[in-house]
């Protein structure tokens, strides 16, 4: 199918075959896109022009003298237009003013001249029919396109689902990565590609940051970027959004060859796709819970209010009516997982009424709480049989979605420790102003411009720094303690110190920068994700 209707290919149209054609100037330029059909006789045509247009003239806007026609096609050039059409049938000219011939082949516009006269208005009819056919046709792809990526979600496929379909319909291989730079999935796998993800985190922080990339909004760098680097990264990305924010990036990993725009479309929808897999990203198993957890996805979304919520959840068999909520979210992860569904399964054996979904890496529950009950109770219960989580405040149902993301950032601290907790938001500390920030981007910038130097020194040598850093400031700056704890001698910390004190630019001597490096590392490790799904 062809993307665009090209000049080339406009004037091979019926209604040009009834005269002798002719191109003046802007050979080279006759493969450019027409999005348009332009009709003028006035000196100033230009001012009427988008771009891309091809713009028909008998020339009597053209001017009599040299000066005027090369201003005439100038304009016509600054105003982007596809190709300048011209009848030379008399009316005007004879023969194509070579004026105009010089300063079009200049400014690379096309200029074609037509032996006859032909009915302009014929002419704009069979490109725009042309121009509606090719849209039609991009509609209908696009459409097949996106059904195929709700058909995967439909089929409750995760991300990995999308990224393998993404690598299938576009034949790239394909990376998806969150915010930190960890590697989620790869899918489309080539030789060429494995080289670029066996050292990804050189590839993302700091050779995608060196290079101009093409982005699927559109895959022409700038023309400084384009002046300053001789190599464009053979890779275009697209963010994923979810909730608002950048969650991450979805790679395609072209090689040398620029991906079509309908590919670059095609990325775009993936992207959405993976926002919204993530969202209900793994089965639930019974139906039952599968409509719980859909739920809990609307009031994640903010599709519906907290109100709302408690009246669905009635239909559902969960009676939270005239009862304190609290929100529960059980951390799903590699090392110590939430398995059978047990938060589901102890919140029924407890007698408590709960809508309990599974949004893929937490286990999430809304509790009733029964009379004279408090999250004493509750902690004690997921504590007792290993559950590594967080607890909301206890809230009304107005306040669900602000209860949602206090239990989640409590989770998120639970997750980190090395023995199975129960945290609640109201016992986080200083760590609860990290995880307040992880859920917007001020988290990621604070890391990214404290310990962005350190990161990329970090993802281009074999014995990265960071460890030693975290060691360092886990001593509270004690040398003696940290070389112990690190198992090297105090001469080698000595140097280790003295590097990073010039990546990072600042005296680690300072308790000032030992306390902002500390928040650093702590949002960084809370930032991390802890596993790669590859397909």
């Amino acid at each position: 199918m062809a993307e665009s209707l090209t000049v080339r290919a406009t004037l091979e149209l019926e209604v040009f075959k009834r005269t002798e054609v002719r191109v003046y100037a802007g050979e080279r330029n006759l493969d450019r896109p027409v999005r348009w059909v332009h009709t003028g006789e006035i000196p100033d045509i230009h001012r009427f022009l988008s771009g891309q247009e091809m713009l028909l003239t008998a020339g009597l806007g053209m001017g009599s003298t040299a000066l005027q026609q090369r201003a005439f096609v100038r304009r016509v050039a600054d105003a982007r237009a596809a190709v300048l059409v011209v009848e030379l049938a008399g009316r005007m000219f004879d023969s194509m003013p070579q004026a105009a011939v010089e300063e079009a082949e200049a400014a690379g516009l096309p200029l074609v001249g037509l032996a006859d006269e032909i009915p302009f208005v014929e002419t704009s009819a069979q490109v725009h029919e042309v121009l509606v056919g090719i849209r039609v046709k991009q509609l209908i792809a696009e459409e097949a396109t996106s059904q195929a990526f709700m058909d995967l979600l439909l089929a409750d496929e995760d991300y990995v689902g999308v990224v393998r379909e993404l690598a299938r319909r576009t034949g790239h291989a394909v990376v998806l990565e969150d915010v930190t730079h960890q590697m989620l999935a790869y899918g489309g796998a080539t030789p060429e590609a494995d080289r670029v993800v066996n050292e990804w985190s050189a590839h993302s922080r700091a050779i995608h940051e060196r290079h101009h990339p093409l982005v699927a909004q559109g895959n022409e760098a700038p023309a400084a970027s384009a002046a300053s680097f001789s190599q464009v990264e053979p890779c275009a990305r697209q963010p994923v959004i979810l909730r608002g924010e950048s969650w991450g990036w979805l790679h395609l990993l072209h090689g040398e060859v620029r991906p079509h725009p309908a590919v670059l479309r095609t990325l775009e929808r993936a992207a959405a796709a993976v926002a919204i897999s993530l969202l209900s990203e793994r089965e639930s198993g019974a139906r039952a819970s599968q409509r719980q957890t859909a739920l809990l996805n609307r009031l994640l979304l903010g599709d519906i209010t907290g109100e709302r919520f408690v009246s669905l959840g009635l239909a559902l068999g969960q009676d939270l009516r005239g009862r304190e909520l609290i929100v529960l979210t059980a951390w799903a992860g590699d090392d110590e997982p939430v398995k059978d569904h047990v938060l589901a399964r102890l919140l029924q054996q407890a007698g408590w009424p709960a809508v309990v979904g599974d949004t893929g890496e937490f286990d999430v529950a809304v509790v009733g709480l029964p009379a004279r009950a408090d999250v004493t109770a509750v902690r004690k219960l997921l504590t007792d049989h290993g559950v590594r989580g967080g607890v909301s405040r206890t809230v009304d149902p107005a306040a669900l979605p602000l209860a949602l993301r206090q239990s989640r950032s409590a989770a998120c601290v639970a997750a980190a420790a090395e023995q199975p907790e129960v945290r609640h938001f109201d016992d986080l500390g200083a760590l609860r102003l990290l995880v307040a920030l992880s859920d917007g981007p001020e988290l990621r910038r604070y890391v990214e411009d404290e310990l962005g130097p350190l990161l990329k020194h970090d993802a281009l040598v074999k014995n990265p720094l960071l460890p030693t850093l975290r060691t360092f400031l886990d001593c509270g700056g004690n040398k003696a303690r940290a070389a112990e704890e690190l198992f090297i001698q105090r001469r080698t910390l000595y140097h280790r110190l003295d590097r990073l004190s010039e990546i990072l630019g600042l005296d680690l001597t300072q308790v000032s920068n030992q306390q902002r490096l500390q928040l650093a590392v702590r949002g960084h490790d809370l930032l991390r994700k802890p596993t790669l799904r590859r397909t």
